[in-house]
C-alpha cells in the first residue's frame, strides 16, 4: 500500500452496498479496510491505524453507535463519519453526541459522500499543519492545545474531537466577543442548514461541561445571535 494513501475503515453490513463503496473509495484512491459488523470495525481499528471511520449503524454484533464510541474512547481524533439509513433527528443529534463529524443518511449520492469525506479530511490535516505557537490558548486555568485537541487544567485533560477543537479555537478568538452563529456553523459544518445548527448546539453544551472545573470560565448563549466565551478575572 502507497504510505500516502489514506486509510480509511469502512464498517457496512450489506456485503453488496459494502463491495461498492470499497470498489468507488478504492478508485478514488483510498486504502480501503471493509468490515460487515461493528465488532469487526473495532478490533481492525485496535490493531491497525486508519485516517477515517465510515460507519453504518445497524448492523450486527455490534451496532454503529456502540462501535464508535470504543472508537472514540482509544481515539479522539480519528474522523468519524455514519453513513446509515436512521434518518430520525434523535438519531442524529446521538452521533453527534458520541463524537460524529458528519452524518449522512441513506440513499445518498457517492459524490456528496466523497466531498463531505474530503472537507473533513482536509479540516483534520489543516489542525496537523498548524504551528504550535498560534494554537496554544490559556482559558482562566485551562490550557487549550489546538494541535493536540487537548484542554488541560492542573492534571485533568479532556481530549477533544477535531469538531470539538475547531469550535472551541473559533470560540477563543472571539474570546469576550460574540460569536455569530451563522459565521461558526459556516466556518466548522460548511454550511449554516437547521440540523447543523442543532448540532452545534450538542458541542456547545458538551464544551461548557469541560470548562466547568473553572467558575471564572463562561460559555454564554446571546440569543438570537450566537455565543460568547467569556473568561471573569
Amino acid at each position: 500500500m502507497d504510505k500516502n494513501q489514506t486509510r480509511l475503515l469502512l464498517a457496512e453490513d450489506d456485503r453488496n452496498l459494502g463491495n461498492i463503496l470499497k470498489n468507488y473509495l478504492e478508485a478514488k484512491g483510498y486504502a480501503t479496510t471493509l468490515c460487515v459488523n461493528g465488532q469487526e470495525a473495532v478490533d481492525f481499528f485496535l490493531r491497525k491505524e486508519f485516517d477515517i471511520c465510515i460507519l453504518d449503524i445497524m448492523m450486527p454484533v455490534k451496532d454503529g453507535f456502540t462501535a464508535a464510541t470504543e472508537i472514540r474512547a482509544a481515539n479522539r481524533k480519528v474522523p468519524i463519519l455514519f453513513l446509515t439509513a436512521k434518518a430520525l433527528q434523535e438519531d442524529k443529534l446521538k452521533g453527534f453526541e458520541i463524537g460524529a463529524d458528519d452524518y449522512i443518511t441513506k440513499p445518498f449520492s457517492m459524490e456528496e459522500l466523497l466531498l463531505r469525506m474530503q472537507a473533513i479530511l482536509r479540516r483534520t490535516d489543516d489542525t496537523l499543519k498548524s504551528t504550535a505557537s498560534d494554537n496554544l490558548y490559556t482559558i482562566g486555568n485551562y490550557t487549550f492545545d489546538f494541535n493536540r485537541q487537548t484542554l488541560i487544567i492542573r492534571s485533568k485533560e479532556q481530549k477533544l474531537t477535531s469538531k470539538e477543537a475547531g469550535l472551541l479555537k473559533l470560540l477563543c478568538t472571539h474570546a469576550n466577543d460574540v460569536l455569530d452563529r451563522h459565521t461558526a456553523l459556516k466556518e466548522i459544518w460548511n454550511d449554516d442548514s437547521y440540523f447543523n445548527a442543532r448540532s452545534m448546539d450538542v458541542y456547545i453544551v458538551k464544551l461548557r461541561k469541560y470548562l466547568k472545573d473553572d467558575p471564572r470560565v463562561e460559555l454564554l448563549n446571546v440569543h438570537g445571535v450566537g455565543f460568547k466565551l467569556v473568561m471573569n478575572t
